[in-house]
């Protein structure tokens, strides 16, 4: 099993970075969906019509979100955090994606750029405020 992060500085207030995580209305706009999700804990959640889905299992609301994670045909979830920063304005978001099948590693690590993060900053800095 694998592991890696990344991290992201988004031109955005925390609170818009925390509701495209945790929006499903706002995931479908980055390209997530269909999606659905909860900013609640022991949420079941899918992403791209179910390719993706888990259970969020610890949120902190606009800090952390922690979510048990599942893609093919894997026997047990691996472990996606996102943990948020402010400062002036501007979110530090670090991901960090645990327990990840050895052959899977390398897609979900450019996967997280081209598909899921590097969208939702594009999205959230085209917007704005």
């Amino acid at each position: 099993m694998k592991s890696f992060s990344q991290k992201y500085y988004i031109h955005a207030p925390v609170k818009k970075v925390w509701q495209a995580l945790t929006d499903a209305k706002i995931i479908e706009a980055w390209g997530g969906g269909p999606a659905k999700m909860s900013d609640k804990a022991g949420f079941s959640f899918s992403l791209w019509g179910g390719d993706t889905w888990g259970k969020n299992i610890k949120v902190v609301p606009e800090k952390l979100l922690v979510q048990e994670w599942y893609g093919g045909k894997w026997d047990e979830p691996s472990i996606v955090s996102f943990s948020l920063s402010e400062k002036m304005g501007n979110t530090a978001l670090l991901l960090k994606h645990e327990n990840l099948p050895d052959d899977d590693w390398k897609d979900f690590a450019d996967g997280w750029k081209d598909f899921y993060l590097g969208p939702l900053k594009k999205l959230l800095e085209k917007t704005g405020d």
